[in-house]
Formats: C-alpha cells, sequence, structure tokens
C-alpha cells in the first residue's frame, strides 16, 4: 500500500492543489502565522511539494522538509532554488514520518506534519508518527498536525459515488463509518487513507504529549461556496474581498464546521 501512496503523490500535482484550492493555505497560514515563534527552527515533515515550507523560509526560519515521495523531495528542493530560498533550508529527505532517524532529539523550535496522519492505516503506525513527531520537537514546541475527517467523507461519497468506490453502496459506508479506513477501487487514485472522528483527534494528540490549543477547519464556512459565488465577493472589491477572507479566518474554528471540512488543522504544545 506505500508504493501505491507513493505512485499517486508522484503523479499528483500537489503544488497546483494549493493554488487551485488557495482557501486552504489561506486559513491554516494565517492559524500559523498566529502560533508560531518569532523565529527558530521549523520541521516540515510530509511537506509534499513544499508549498508550507517555502513560505516557512521566505518569512525567515531555517526549515527541515521531509515527504514520504522523492519526487515531492526533489520537487521542493528544485523550488527553494528556484525561489532564492535555499540557504533557508537547513535538509530535504526522503523519510517515513513514522521514523525521522536521520533528525536530532528536540531540534525544532515547532513541526508541522500536514499529511502522514491520514495515510497510517493502523493504530500503532498513526502512535509512530505522533512519537516522533514528538521527539523532534522542543519542550514547549508547538506543532501543526493536519487530519481528514470521516463525515465529510461518507457525505461526499454519498454525493460523487462513482467517484469514491468502494464507497458507492450502503454496506461499505457503514462499515466506512465504523474504521475509517479507505482503500480507492480504482487503480491510481487517492488511496490507503484514514480519516478520522473529530471526538478522536484532542485525545489522540493528548495521549502523545501535546496539549491542544485549538481545532480548525482549513476551508471554514467557504468550502462550499462555488466559483460563481466567489466571484461575486471579488466583483466587490478588495476591501470587501479582504473582510471575507477575515470572517472565514474568524469562523473556522466552530465546533459545527469541524465535521464538514475536507481538512482539519491541530494546533498543540509539546508538554512534557
Amino acid at each position: 500500500m506505500q508504493q501505491e501512496i507513493v505512485d499517486y503523490y508522484t503523479r499528483f500535482d500537489e503544488w497546483g492543489r494549493l493554488e487551485r484550492e488557495s482557501l486552504e493555505f489561506r486559513i491554516n497560514w494565517h492559524y500559523m502565522k498566529r502560533y508560531l515563534p518569532s523565529q527558530g527552527e521549523v520541521l516540515d515533515n510530509g511537506a509534499g511539494p513544499g508549498r508550507y515550507a517555502m513560505e516557512l523560509a521566505r518569512s525567515g526560519y531555517q526549515v527541515t522538509l521531509t515527504d514520504l515521495t522523492p519526487a515531492s523531495v526533489d520537487f521542493a528542493e528544485n523550488k527553494a532554488a528556484e525561489l532564492n530560498l535555499a540557504a533557508q533550508f537547513r535538509g530535504f529527505y526522503a523519510a517515513d514520518a513514522r521514523n525521522l532517524h536521520m533528525l536530532p532529539n528536540e531540534q525544532y523550535d515547532a513541526s508541522l506534519m500536514l499529511g502522514p496522519l491520514y495515510h497510517l492505516q493502523e493504530e500503532e503506525e498513526r502512535a509512530a508518527a505522533a512519537e516522533e513527531l514528538y521527539r523532534v520537537t522542543k519542550p514547549g514546541g508547538i506543532v501543526f498536525v493536519a487530519f481528514r475527517p470521516r463525515l465529510v467523507h461518507t457525505l461526499l461519497s454519498l454525493k460523487f459515488p462513482q467517484n469514491w468506490k468502494p464507497l458507492d453502496n450502503v454496506e461499505a459506508l457503514q462499515d466506512f463509518l465504523h474504521t475509517g479506513i479507505f482503500n480507492h477501487a480504482d487503480k491510481g487514485r487517492f488511496t490507503g487513507a484514514y480519516f478520522y472522528k473529530v471526538e478522536e483527534i484532542m485525545p489522540f494528540m493528548r495521549e502523545h504529549g501535546f496539549e491542544g490549543i485549538q481545532l480548525i477547519s482549513s476551508s471554514g464556512l467557504g468550502g462550499d461556496l462555488t466559483p460563481e459565488q466567489w466571484q461575486y465577493w471579488s466583483s466587490r472589491g478588495e476591501q470587501e474581498l479582504e473582510g471575507l477572507y477575515q470572517l472565514l479566518y474568524d469562523t473556522a474554528a466552530d465546533p459545527s464546521l469541524l465535521g464538514t471540512g475536507t481538512h482539519l488543522l491541530y494546533i498543540g504544545k509539546k508538554v512534557r
């Protein structure tokens, strides 16, 4: 299964996804800026092509980047050079989040893990990734961790069953609601995934040594707006559009939104 995941991300344009779905990046980055230390070393673990890593480097942080997919690591290293940010990076590593043996203990003032946990289907695998995140983060360090909620994937499967086989029948959906495990029936699609119950997230991170600060929806109220609806708000001018973004930032932590966003961002602190 791990090779299928690597193959998928080797082909998939994750950098382009975050440009096309810029709201997710905007909301996440808004909250990261709120809680990041003013300076220091940051780990972007499971960074994909490095969209957040580049913003961290541009903001003056010393960044280490890891990802399971070698092609993504190569892309990120080339992107850093292209953007004249290479001097801000301490290393680029093809690495499994469950085993960051190349990184020292308690090295990072803040750590990101924005992908690995939703591709680890066994509880002990998720625990290993959280334990490695704990190991490499300094005491008191801030962590940002992405989760994918189970309920919204169930809703997507109800709406678009042919896109999410085998979740195209009620029996399979009932099983998915129980296990959270999703393996796509069609070769080459997003697969090998684990989707969380929202109420599992804070206890899981607490169990592995982190104190929860905030849990937000990375798309918030804007996630369901159509391109035409976005065009309306854009047409009202820059000030109105910025006001809309501020409204989306302000409501992203509303508990009623957490089960309906495609991605969630956990913000926490290493406490022991």
